[in-house]
C-alpha cells in the first residue's frame, strides 16, 4: 500500500510537470549539451561542500528570479550607470550564489557556447542545492530563455515582504499563477537559510500599542533572538538561521517550528496563527513525505511562471549582463 501511495504521488509530481511546464521539456539538451545537468551539478555540490549556506542562497535566488519578470534570470544582470537592476533592490541585497552560477555558466559556455541559458542554471542550480541538504530530487523542465530587462523598483513591488499577512501572501503568489498552498508548500524553502535581524526585529521590540513582543512568538525563543538581534541599527544585519533545529538540512522542521510557534519572520509564524492555513501547516509538520513530494511539483510549477521560450529573449554569455550591452 505505501509503495502504490508513493507512486501515485510521483506520478501526480509528472502530470504537473508536464502541464505547469508546457513550454519547456526535460531533456531539452540532450543533443546539444548533453553534460549540462552534471556540469551544473559538480559546481553547486562543491559550492555547498565549502559552504553549506550557499545551497540555500541558490535556491533563493531561483524564487527571486521568477517573482520578477517571470524564470528569465534577470536577477543576475548587474546594474549600469544607467540602469538600477533587480539585485540591487532591498529585498535582494543578501542574495548568495552569483559566483556558483558564474563559474557553472562559464563552464558551459566553452564545452557549449551560446546554448545553455542562465535562466535554466538557475533552475538546475535550486533543484541540485535542495537535493544535497537531503531534500527531494525532481526532473527539471528547460528550454527557458534570458531577459534582457532588469529593474530595480519591479523587484520592490513584486517580491513578498518578511511582514506580509496570509491575505497578501495570497495575492503575492497568485500574481504568479500560484495557489495558496503553492504558497505553502514553498515557504517550507525556509526550512534552509538565514534571515537579517531588521527583517523581523519589529516582532521583537515594537510589535504594536498593546504588545511590545509579537504573542504568537514563544517567549523564550523571543528571548534568544532578542540575544542575537539587540534592539539598535548596529545589530540590524546580524544573521539568525530561519531553522535553528536543523538550519542545513532540507526537512520539515520548518512546518514543526511554527507549530511550537518558533517561526522567525512575521510572515512564517502567521502561516500558522492565521485559521485559513493553519491545518496545512499542521499536515506538513507530521506529513514530511507528503510534502516533500508537494514540493518537488510546486518548483516545477513556479519555474515555469512567465518563461520566456523559442525567439523570445536570448542566451546571454555571460549571466550578468545582456548581449548587446
Amino acid at each position: 500500500m505505501a509503495k502504490l501511495w508513493i507512486a501515485v504521488v510521483f506520478g501526480t509530481i509528472g502530470i504537473l510537470a508536464s502541464v505547469a511546464s508546457s513550454q519547456l521539456s526535460v531533456g531539452f539538451y540532450e543533443k546539444q549539451c548533453p553534460q549540462v545537468e552534471a556540469v551544473v551539478q559538480s559546481f553547486v555540490q562543491d559550492a555547498i561542500t565549502r559552504k553549506p549556506g550557499v545551497g540555500a542562497g541558490l535556491l533563493r535566488l531561483q524564487f527571486h528570479d521568477c517573482f520578477v519578470q517571470g524564470c528569465d534570470a534577470s536577477v543576475l544582470i548587474d546594474s549600469t550607470k544607467n540602469n538600477s537592476a533587480e539585485k540591487d533592490a532591498p529585498p535582494n541585497i543578501s542574495l548568495r550564489g552569483f559566483e556558483v552560477i558564474d563559474a557553472a555558466k562559464a563552464a558551459l559556455e566553452t564545452q557549449c557556447p551560446g546554448v545553455v541559458s542562465c535562466a535554466d542554471i538557475v533552475a538546475y542550480a535550486a533543484r541540485d542545492s535542495v537535493f544535497k541538504l537531503g531534500g527531494p530530487f525532481w526532473e527539471v523542465p528547460v528550454g527557458r530563455r534570458d531577459g534582457t530587462i532588469s529593474r530595480m523598483k519591479e523587484a520592490n513591488a513584486s517580491l513578498p515582504a518578511p511582514f506580509f499577512n496570509v491575505a497578501q501572501l495570497t495575492q503575492n503568489f497568485a500574481a504568479q499563477g500560484l495557489s495558496q498552498d503553492d504558497m505553502i508548500v514553498l515557504s517550507g524553502a525556509h526550512t534552509i537559510g538565514i534571515a537579517h535581524c531588521f527583517t523581523f526585529s519589529p516582532r521583537l521590540y515594537n510589535f504594536s500599542a498593546n504588545a511590545s513582543t509579537d504573542p504568537t512568538l514563544d517567549p523564550n525563543f523571543a528571548t534568544a533572538l532578542k540575544k542575537q538581534c539587540p534592539p539598535g541599527k548596529a545589530a540590524a544585519f546580524n544573521s539568525v538561521v530561519l531553522d535553528s533545529h536543523t538550519p542545513i538540512h532540507f526537512d520539515n522542521s520548518y512546518y514543526v517550528n511554527l507549530a511550537l510557534q518558533k517561526g522567525v519572520l512575521g510572515s512564517d509564524q502567521v502561516l500558522f496563527s492565521d485559521a485559513a492555513t493553519s491545518k496545512a501547516i499542521k499536515t506538513s509538520s507530521v506529513d514530511e513525505e507528503s510534502w516533500r513530494a508537494k514540493f518537488a511539483a510546486a518548483m516545477i510549477k513556479m519555474g515555469s511562471v512567465k518563461v520566456k521560450t523559442g525567439q523570445q529573449g536570448e542566451i546571454r554569455k555571460s549571466c550578468r549582463a545582456v548581449n548587446h550591452s
